[in-house]
């Protein structure tokens, strides 16, 4: 009798053969996914395009940096105008965006808490097909070891060698040991130093490099490989010539840094001590080594005549205020929190220069990201909660029962706010406070209360059903909170 050992290695061979005699049919396919963290959409020039002058230059008109490399990925392909941290913290954000199910239906609800063992990630599903995979830089959902390099549990990810699960790390190295921190305090511990950092050491160059060698050794076979860069994230320090390329000068406190408290919700906690131009200036330093690097990416791509041949897809696992709402960093409902980049190219399969509005999410990802690369395979996703958009990405249009409307929630398990969220509304609530919907339109800055207007009635009422049936389906506990499920009640009624 074969033991379960064997019988598991029987069933991965086989599955292999038939992964590789598929993608031998169909041709290879392969993906490239670029995550940075905590980075501010507006400091991209692609989305810069789509936005008034008030909110493409908060910091001032001469306060830009040029991405030139990362606005080409939307060009090629499409941006996503209204992409959400399914919950803007990083743990949480990444769960949903590997898994396709929502952080409470993960394990990793808040920051430094391990995703579970059963949990199965888009890698996971490449993996079974035939490809080679692997995953480079900040992992964040091992629990709470810090680098810890090489998590045991891959989750999909083959080649997990360069991965680290936890830290904003400055400069890395590799020894005859392995990948290490290369930044050390006066007393010889790992630290966030960024001096003496160069274009072989700093972590975005470093995880550039793993990437490129990467792509050559397995451009023979159809790969999907994850590079995920702890960059812009604080501390804002950058090596040279980023870390002076940006005058402070230039950068101002956001029109909303002084705003009132009648127009603030209470659930957001403390304001930020200060607004820091030189914090700023090494915020968009970072930004410009990230969008050189993903040259750099790019151009191997082309030299190995792989660029056609491969999707690319950008994104971020959550935003940073950096001064708006008188507030850095994420964890909240606010735009510059939870909105975060998402461009994908994907030649024959997505027109150059798509524009889509609708809200997304996290969670819509692995469904999407495997319609699109293989259409005619029937994925097996009962375990998915997130949407398939892949029409909405090849064809430009919805299917017949899609709602423009996501769901967003606070990190942890604690009550607290959760968020139904169209591509212009944003219905806020939360035990803290009186419930808040922004129209986002109306009122940009999200200064406004539109709860109580008459002309937002139907809104309301429609973004309170959705997120009424949300709590329960899937399980979210900051739904069941007595004051939350009274503001239902209360967004419902027709009176």
């Amino acid at each position: 009798m074969l033991t379960i050992q064997f019988r598991s290695c029987i069933l991965a061979g086989v599955l292999l053969v038939v992964g590789s005699e598929f993608l031998a049919a169909t041709g290879p396919a392969n993906l490239l996914v670029i995550q940075t963290d905590e980075h501010n959409f507006r400091t991209l020039g692609c989305y810069r395009e789509h936005l008034p002058a008030d909110q493409a230059f908060i910091w001032g008109e001469r306060a830009i940096v040029d991405t030139p490399n990362l606005d080409s990925i939307a060009h090629r392909g499409a941006i996503c105008t209204s992409f959400y941290a399914t919950s803007p913290v990083c743990t949480p954000s990444r769960a949903a965006l590997l898994s396709g199910r929502y952080p409470q239906n993960t394990g990793a609800v808040t920051n430094d808490l391990p995703l579970r063992d059963e949990i199965v990630t888009f890698a996971a599903r490449l993996q079974r097909m035939g490809y080679a995979t692997g995953f480079a830089g900040k992992w964040h959902l091992d629990g709470p070891g810090k680098p810890q390099w090489q998590p045991a549990r891959q989750f999909g990810f083959a080649d997990n060698r360069f991965m680290f699960n936890r830290g904003h790390w400055k400069m890395l190295e590799l020894t005859p040991n392995g990948p290490r921190v290369k930044g050390r305090d006066r007393q010889g511990r790992e630290s966030y130093d960024a001096n003496g950092a160069d274009e072989t050491s700093f972590t975005t160059d470093w995880l550039t490099d793993r990437t490129i060698e990467f792509i050559e050794e397995n451009q023979q076979q159809p790969f999907c490989y994850m590079v995920s860069i702890p960059d812009p994230h604080g501390p804002n320090a950058v090596r040279e010539p980023y870390d002076t390329m940006f005058d402070p000068r230039l950068f101002h406190q956001p029109r909303t840094f002084d705003q009132t408290k009648d127009q603030t919700p209470a659930y957001l906690g403390p304001n930020s001590k200060s607004f820091s131009p030189l914090g700023m200036a090494r915020y968009f330093g970072m930004v410009k080594c990230i969008d050189d690097n993903v040259g750099r990416i790019l151009d191997k791509l082309k030299e190995l005549n792989l660029l056609e041949n491969t999707t690319i897809v950008f994104t971020s696992d959550h935003g940073d205020l950096c001064g708006e709402h008188h507030r850095d960093n994420k964890g909240n409902p606010y735009e510059a929190s939870a909105r975060v980049p998402f461009m994908i190219a994907s030649p024959g399969k997505i027109q150059p220069g798509t524009v889509l509005n609708q809200a997304m999410s996290g969670i819509d990802f692995t469904p999407t990201i495997l319609n699109i690369l293989h259409p005619d395979v029937e994925h097996s996703l009962a375990d998915v909660e997130g949407r398939d958009l892949s029409a909405l990405f090849t064809t430009g249009r919805a299917d017949d029962d899609f709602q423009d409307v996501i769901f967003l929630r606070r990190a942890g398990t604690e009550a607290g706010w959760v968020a139904a969220v169209t591509d212009r509304y944003k219905l806020v609530l939360s035990p803290q406070d009186t419930p808040w919907l922004f129209d986002m339109q109306l009122d940009p800055d999200e200064l406004v209360n539109y709860f109580e207007s008459p002309s937002h009635k139907t809104t309301r009422q429609y973004l309170a059903a959705a997120l009424a049936k949300y709590g329960p389906a899937h399980q979210d506990g900051h739904v069941r909170h007595p004051k939350v499920l009274e503001d239902l009640v209360r967004a419902q009624a027709v009176e």
